[in-house]
């Protein structure tokens, strides 16, 4: 019989989904030592917490998450709330000696992300950040690709993360729109995989200068109703406290330029999440629109077959693709969830660290800290740990 690893998960509505669809799937497409079982689930509204227990396929529901971290049968607790509450629930969590996964960014501010990553080690428990996107097997493939140095010296990396659901004035003052609730807009929502994805793919960045803006100032208020619907009262406005877009450029300490935009206002974009990158020997990019495709360019072609090519990044040979189904049948964004849960459990059996880890949230934040910073002080802000 294999051991089995229980899951509390704290939160239930989007990422509490997609969360627990991958535990579900896991053992159907990998073989694993560990078996995942859905144990109880956390939130505060009783009957939505008991409806997304049935749903999802947790055994139990609870509405008081320090109850769920003081139970013996919990070896993961999973964050899937607002910003604002994962300092409090992940560093509780590690006192009680549970492993950790958390939704991204890690925290509200760079200090509360220190203080987390500072509890993760100290009670020495694993922990994982959910930056999904790397584990695309596109975008796997593009990082063995710059590690076999088929792209040669790194030039450019220029990422766009563009959306358009929150564009119309009367979608309402959600917390993603509040600062002290999300911490910031557009720049912490998804910026952060953008950087995420730099990170992971290119090196750490030096230095940021950037730029926000907030186009619409006050909103209805209102609130989540699944995804990224949301429910609005008309009859009272409040103040929208974060960035609608940024837009920054950073130089990475290996001497790449980087360019990053990310809008919630770019209208006819749903998740237009694209990276390309370019070397001395070619370039590679990426869209999470068509996420298993991956166009990769190189110089050294034959004159005048010189041209990007399109690579299906679902042959065997392709990281990750080979779980899942035959060449050309595609997978999609919740494989990407499979896939990083897999390194984590893996991890857990190996009792190695599975990445991206906590302190890869940190010094994700501190870029986010000072991209906020420079839109503030309009200078370039070097980046500090």
């Amino acid at each position: 019989m294999k051991k089995e690893l229980r899951i509390g998960m704290i939160g239930y509505q989007f990422m509490g989904k997609a969360h627990s669809h991958a535990y579900r799937d896991l053992p159907f497409y990998f073989d694993l030592e560990f078996q995942p079982v859905l144990k109880v689930i956390s939130g505060r509204n009783d009957h939505a917490v008991k409806e997304a227990a049935e749903r999802m396929g947790f055994e139990e529901y609870v509405t008081d998450w320090k109850k769920l971290i003081e139970r013996t049968d919990i070896d993961i607790v999973d964050i899937v709330t607002p910003n604002h509450t994962h300092a409090e629930i992940a560093i509780a969590a590690a006192k009680a000696g549970k492993h950790i996964i958390t939704e991204k960014p890690l925290a509200l501010t760079l200090e509360e992300a220190k203080e987390m990553h500072e509890a993760v080690k100290e009670n020495k428990v694993k922990h994982l950040i959910c930056h999904n996107y790397r584990f695309a097997p596109a975008v796997q493939f593009a990082k063995k690709l710059i590690v076999e140095g088929r792209l040669g010296r790194l030039y450019h990396f220029r990422a766009n993360y563009l959306q358009d659901f929150i564009m119309d004035p009367n979608f309402p003052l959600i917390w993603r729109l509040k600062k002290e609730i999300s911490g910031s807009g557009a720049l912490g929502d998804i910026g952060a995989h953008s950087i995420d994805l730099s990170r992971f793919l290119v090196g750490e960045i030096k230095e940021v200068v950037g730029m926000t803006e907030t186009f619409i100032k006050e909103r209805p208020s209102g609130e989540m109703a699944g995804g990224l619907k949301a429910t609005a009262d008309q009859s009272s406005l409040g103040e929208v406290t974060v960035d609608d877009a940024v837009a920054f450029i950073s130089r990475f300490e290996n001497g790449v330029l980087g360019t990053f935009e990310a809008t919630r206002f770019a209208a006819g974009n749903k998740n237009k999440n694209k990276f390309e990158i370019n070397g001395e020997k070619g370039s590679i990019r990426w869209d999470m629109e068509d996420m298993n495709r991956l166009d990769v360019y190189f110089r050294d072609d034959e004159a005048g077959l010189q041209g990007f090519r399109t690579i299906n990044c679902t042959e065997e040979e392709h990281p990750y693709a080979g779980a899942f189904w035959p060449a050309g049948h595609i997978i999609g964004y919740e494989h990407t969830f499979i896939n990083l849960f897999h390194a984590f459990l893996q991890g857990l059996d190996k009792e190695e660290t599975a990445y991206p880890d906590f302190e890869d949230g940190v010094r994700n934040q501190a870029v986010l800290a000072a991209v906020e910073k420079s839109a503030e002080t309009k200078q370039w802000i070097e980046i500090k740990v």
